[in-house]
């Protein structure tokens, strides 16, 4: 139940993350600050961002064995996303998602093991 209720506050994190940056960045994109091209990266460093301070928590949170909490978040938050885009948006699979995916759970790996080595004892 512990191991969930980590989970749970995990993805939390992530998507809280991924909404409160989307807005600040909507918010400069709408009084033209940023224009088009910058958000366009944003787009791209904001979800990884995210799984960086998902995976940091995870890893903070679990006792041994970082680098597989993060494998296990970073793929269920993939597979989340993945059936998403398949449902909502309709988008075919192209390889650029599939490197997009890898990355984010590569990202969340990294951030759980600095999250596990971080943790006070």
């Amino acid at each position: 139940m512990k191991y969930l209720k980590n989970l749970g506050m995990s993805f939390i994190y992530i998507i809280s993350t991924i909404l409160i940056f989307t807005f600040i960045i909507s918010i400069l994109n709408y009084f033209n600050i940023f224009n088009d091209k910058v958000t366009s990266i944003f787009k791209i460093i904001i979800p990884i961002t995210a799984m960086l301070i998902g995976g940091f928590y995870i890893g903070k949170r679990s006792n041994k064995k970082g680098f597989l909490e993060g494998i296990k978040l970073g793929g269920i938050f993939s597979i989340f996303l993945i059936i998403f885009n398949y449902l909502a948006f309709d988008n075919s699979f192209k390889i650029k998602y599939l490197l997009f995916y890898l990355i984010l759970i590569i990202t969340c790996i990294l951030g759980s093991m600095i999250g596990i080595n971080r943790k006070k004892v």
